[in-house]
Formats: structure tokens, sequence, C-alpha cells
């Protein structure tokens, strides 16, 4: 029984070579993909992810299902990471490059229609995401972008939003208030 639990059927250099490439494949065909997929908008891009994991499983493993070869695959591939990571860290320009930029949706409180298009966004999923973050309309935001992680990032626009129309229209009553009763003693006063 353990014979076979430890018994590498593929060389060590395979083992070490499928994660590698399965890696920096799924890497590439990520950034030729886009964002989207990241940002997991739908059902259908979670799928896609999950699926992509039992997918490459075959290719990553080949024929082996030792405990050995388990170990040696996930080194590898933890391996890769930490390597891609910190060349990345210390080449900022082909980090840019490989990553890719940010994808600017809304600007000003205007949606721009071509970068939805860019990024086969519809109106309903960015206002899902909107009303996720507790924006409720484009209007209220100085910014909204789709970075190249899948995340999006919002800057509101604090004058835009309601609550602080309602807090400056209140301030401007009390003062108002404050007016009308000065006027009132005034007028009391003259009588």
């Amino acid at each position: 029984m353990f014979d076979h639990m430890f018994h590498l059927p593929l060389p060590i250099l395979e083992k070490i070579a499928r994660p590698a490439i399965v890696y920096i494949s799924l890497i590439l065909f990520l950034r030729i993909f886009g964002k989207r997929e990241l940002a997991q908008l739908n059902p259908f891009d979670l799928v896609v992810l999950l699926s992509l994991s039992n997918t490459v499983q075959n290719a990553i493993i080949g024929e082996d299902n030792s405990v050995i070869g388990g170990i040696i695959g996930a080194l590898s591939l933890l391996s890769v990471n930490w390597l891609v990571n910190r060349g990345l860290f210390r080449m900022p320009k082909l980090n840019q490059i490989l990553q890719g930029s940010r994808t600017v949706l809304i600007q000003d409180g205007v949606i721009d229609e071509q970068a939805l298009k860019k990024e086969i966004l519809t109106h309903d999923e960015l206002m899902g995401v909107l009303h996720k973050s507790g924006v409720h309309s484009p209007e209220e935001l100085k910014l909204c972008s789709l970075e190249p992680s899948g995340n999006f990032y919002l800057d509101k626009d604090e004058d835009a939003l309601p609550s602080v129309h309602f807090k400056a229209l209140m301030k401007k009553m009390d003062h108002l208030s404050i007016e009308l009763a000065a006027l009132k003693k005034q007028i009391a006063k003259e009588k």
C-alpha cells in the first residue's frame, strides 16, 4: 500500500514542468480574456473559474496520483507563483504589461459605453456592482474602474450623495430659521 502511495510513475522533472506550464498558460489566458472572469460578475464567470481547476488537474498531475507526486506538483506550483510574483515586483513595467491597466467605467457620473463594451459588461451588471457598494446611481460617483485584479474601485462624489445634500439643505433651513426669528424680533420692536 505505501509503495503505491510514494511511487512516482512520472519523472520528477516532468512533475515540476507540468504545473509550471499550466500556471503560465492560465495567467496568459486570463490576461487575454480580460478582467471579467476574475470579477465573477455572474454565475457563468464563477462556473468558468471553478471548471478551470478541474480542467487542468490532469494536465498538472498526469497519471500520477501518488502522495509524493502531489507534493512535488504543489511545491512546483507554489514555487512558480513565488518566482513570478518576485520577478514582477522587481520589474514594474513587466508587471503592468502582464496585468494590464484599469478600465474606467464611470467618470464624473457618466458611464463610458465604450469601456463597458471593451469589458463585455452590461448596464445591469454594472448597476449590480454599484448597488452592492451602496451606490444608487452613477451620478453619485467621481470614478468607477475595473482594476486588473478584477476588483471594482469606486470613488464616491461626496457632494452628489443624497445625505450630503440633505445635510446641506438642513443647515440652510436652520440658518433661515435663525434669520426669520431675528426678523420677527425686529418687527415686534417696531410695533
